[in-house]
């Protein structure tokens, strides 16, 4: 099978574990479709569908992840963040029913000291999105989180999106 230039460097994205498998899986919808070589779009399509990786419209993100305050964790069981995901409200409205939340953790105490690791390894999974819990931005039931731009930032540089809140 023939791959364009843009084709394969959108394969070279794909995280190595599962490229193997993501290259027969792009193979074969190319042949399912009757074609002979396969496009940087198909290899798009492709991601959309086993990886959730949508490269397209932000508001069509597939898999999230929620950080949370160290402190605030010993008080709160999270209720509020995965009940307002569970039903799409508030910050989550712009997700559809296939979006995954696939980790929901601390910042590891002040001053955010893990959040840049576990977003790395986040990455390699298709979180391509970070939610930064109420308790972390509102200042309402919880005090306010001194560090919340420093671990905006340990999200930011590993090119996920950061949405501030969850809840209320």
């Amino acid at each position: 099978m023939q791959w364009t230039t843009e084709a394969l460097a959108e394969l070279e994205a794909i995280p190595e574990h599962v490229r193997p498998m993501a290259l027969k899986a792009i193979e074969n919808m190319a042949r399912e479709q009757g074609s002979v070589q396969v496009s940087k779009e198909l290899v798009e399509v492709a991601k959309a569908k086993y990886l959730g990786i949508n490269t397209g419209d932000s508001r069509l993100v597939k898999k999230i992840a929620v950080v949370r305050c160290e402190t605030v964790s010993e008080v709160c069981p999270g209720i509020g963040c995965l009940s307002a995901f569970a039903d799409r409200r508030v910050a989550f409205e712009e997700y559809d029913r296939e979006t995954q939340l696939l980790a929901f953790f601390t910042c590891g105490g002040c001053s955010g000291r893990r959040v840049s690791r576990l977003v790395e390894k986040l990455v390699k999974y298709g979180v391509d999105t970070v939610h930064l819990s109420s308790c972390m931005i509102a200042g309402k039931e919880h005090p306010f989180c001194p560090h919340r731009d420093q671990i905006k930032r340990a999200i930011e540089v590993n090119g996920v999106r950061v949405i501030e809140g969850t809840h209320y």
